[in-house]
């Protein structure tokens, strides 16, 4: 029955609602006349008969204007008490002057009467059916959760969660102790100490964070407290998404790793993101990539007169270009979008696109990044990000270019792997350059992994245990500096507009993250438990593979110690070591010729001259290079952790 009503039409619901107040309008009135009449006037009872056959005509019109029959019975509220109770009475004082109009003389205490029977049967019509259709009796196949915050976001959540068919409120959890033991919207509020002990007693199965203006700082010290209690974590939207309407209170997500991780935002320098973009004809390359395609979003939204993206991946391409139309249409942007699939390897395509589409900014992202597959492909790394970023360079110069930025990683400092090498070379080609060529103003940011990206570890830890594990790390101790992409992105904008020449800016990365405490919060934050000798009921192991080739322990922002702040606080500028243009250029030659005839060992060694801090640590690593061809080794998707810096 429940069902049949529920997959009426909303005419033949609110039909069904006037028919069920036609019948017991009548009767209300009825038992009005008769609670007020005493036995020796019951005799002129016939004469309420006109007056009884027309009230309900006369209540369904005064309901129907009131809107009465618009409340959806699923979402009905206390804020429904005043169209009753106004509806009820306009319902009494209408029949009251018609009987007056018509010469009936019948007492006023028979409409107060009736209207407060009235009031109380359309309170008790409406709640019992909410209760029935919607309440407690379906409560036995949804999940009971609890709601941290009981401020008004946790009411409304509360609110929309009760009509659903996912969630059942049972408890309110909140920081005031003002609030402790009050009951609000029926839901009972309890100290945050209770919440181990009310887990057990209501068999809570999530925690709903419903405080939507929490800094990130304060939401971690949060979730910090339930983590150890194994029960899922949910948040409601940012109050930003809210006020600008794009999310509902309703919609809760799973809590995130990067929720952990991030940090509480810097208010962006305007006049640094617009300074080098707006109004100018800005390219990217790696356009489709994680940073690539975030350099893009934030470019869009500053209006730059022309956005040329440069990508060697099809799909890649066409969905970053289909997003910026679709954002540019929506804002009525004025952005010319012009798409390139190609590489920075191609220095003619370069050079036609810079002079043809008169570029001004450039922001260098495209480069190959995952340290094994480069480990395994030295030479490939080396001409996409070396020569790659040497040909670039020469078609900004060449086209007189007023900015160039390359976007480079920590993995290039003191880098024990090809790729870091490779980034490392990148800085100095454009170090030198910078000496060479004066109209043109190139540098360097460098930062640590991007939370999100498509190599990162995050979503390889998320699909392992959504599959029940293993975890799988490379070493206990191993540790990571980690951002978020948009954090990271708009910090590269604005320190792009800061250089001066051969810059090489740092992000602050704020603390490091050991990995294996990274995988156990995220297995936490899924409602499990870490297997392991002290806990063995625990689900999820931790599995240690040992060390991939190049990795390191720890990953590091600088050389040296010349280390200088700047106008912004999470960005400073590093002094590093340099090479003039002229040495440089001749071992560039000497590793190019080595490419050319496959040398491994005199690649090996001209890297090794030309990035002094080159220290290849394993001695696999030394058997990958004798043996004159990349190794191959078995590239297993589960087997480790995978960073990608950029």
């Amino acid at each position: 029955m429940k069902n049949t009503f529920l997959n009426l039409s909303r005419t033949q619901k609110q039909v069904i609602a006037a028919a069920t107040d036609i019948i017991f309008i009548p009767i209300i009135l009825i038992i009005a006349v008769a609670l007020d009449l005493n036995k020796a006037e019951l005799s002129i009872f016939p004469k309420y008969s006109q007056l009884i056959i027309f009230s309900p005509a006369l209540a369904i019109a005064i309901f129907a204007r009131i809107g009465l029959y618009r409340a959806i019975i699923r979402y009905i509220d206390h804020k429904i008490v005043t169209t009753i109770v106004t509806g009820a009475f306009c319902c009494a004082l209408a029949l009251f002057l018609v009987a007056r109009i018509v010469g009936f003389a019948a007492p006023s205490s028979v409409f107060a009467i009736f209207g407060a029977n009235l009031v109380l049967y359309l309170l008790v019509s409406r709640f019992v059916a909410h209760g029935f259709f919607v309440g407690d009796r379906r409560s036995g196949r949804r999940t009971r959760v609890a709601i941290y915050g009981a401020g008004e976001a946790g009411v409304q959540l509360a609110n929309a969660l009760r009509p659903g068919s996912e969630y059942i409120p049972v408890a309110f959890i909140d920081d005031n102790p003002q609030l402790h033991h009050a009951t609000i919207s029926g839901v009972k509020v309890y100290a945050p100490s209770r919440l181990r002990e009310l887990i057990d007693q209501y068999d809570i199965s999530a925690v709903l964070l419903a405080i939507p203006s929490l800094t990130p700082a304060k939401q971690r010290t949060i979730i910090d407290k339930l983590t150890p209690l194994k029960v899922r974590i949910k948040v409601t939207p940012s109050m930003r998404n809210l006020v600008k309407g794009m999310s509902r209170v309703e919609d809760v997500r799973e809590i995130q790793i990067e929720d952990l991780l991030s940090r509480d935002p810097v208010a962006p320098d305007d006049s640094l993101l617009s300074v080098c973009i707006t109004g100018k004809s800005v390219a990217v390359s790696g356009a489709g990539g994680s940073i690539g395609s975030e350099l893009c979003r934030q470019i869009v939204k500053l209006q730059p007169r022309r956005l040329v993206l440069l990508e060697l991946s099809e799909f890649a391409l066409y969905s970053i270009d289909q997003e910026l139309r679709a954002y540019a249409s929506a804002h009525d942007l004025d952005v010319e979008l012009v798409p390139f699939m190609g590489s920075v390897v191609d220095l003619a395509k370069c050079r036609e696109i810079f002079q043809r589409f008169e570029v001004e900014t450039v922001y260098h992202a495209a480069a190959y990044k995952h340290v094994p597959l480069v480990e395994q492909n030295p030479i490939e790394g080396i001409r996409n990000n070396v020569f790659g970023t040497l040909n670039f360079a020469r078609a900004a110069v060449e086209a007189k270019v007023k900015c160039f930025v390359l976007v480079s990683t920590d993995k290039a400092v003191r880098p024990t792997n090809v790729m870091g090498s490779t980034k490392r070379l990148a800085e100095l080609i454009l170090q030198a350059f910078s000496r060479q060529h004066g109209h043109t103003r190139f540098c360097m940011v460098r930062f640590g992994n991007v939370l999100g990206s498509s190599g990162s570890v995050v979503p390889l830890f998320r699909r392992q245990i959504e599959m029940g594990g293993p975890v799988t790390l490379t070493h206990p101790e191993i540790t990571r500096y980690f951002m978020t992409i948009p954090e990271a992105a708009q910090l590269v904008l604005q320190a792009g507009s800061m250089g001066k020449g051969g810059d090489v800016f740092v992000l602050d990365m704020g603390e490091p993250v050991k990995i294996a405490d990274l995988a156990k919060r995220m297995i936490h934050l899924s409602g499990q438990e870490v297997f392991s000798a002290e806990t063995p009921d625990g689900t999820i192991e931790i599995k240690y593979v040992g060390l991939r080739p190049g990795e390191k322990l720890y990953e590091e922002l600088l050389i040296g110690d010349n280390v200088t702040g700047t106008a912004h606080p999470l960005i400073m500028r590093a002094q590093e070591a340099e090479i003039a243009w002229p040495f440089l250029e001749l071992m560039l030659r000497q590793l190019e010729d080595a490419c050319d005839r496959f040398d491994h060992e005199a690649i090996r060694a001209q890297l090794r001259k030309m990035v002094s801090e080159y220290a290849p640590t394993t001695d696999i690593d030394d058997h990958l290079w004798k043996r004159g061809l990349s190794l191959e080794f078995p590239v297993d998707g589960n087997a480790g952790t995978v960073e990608v810096t950029a």
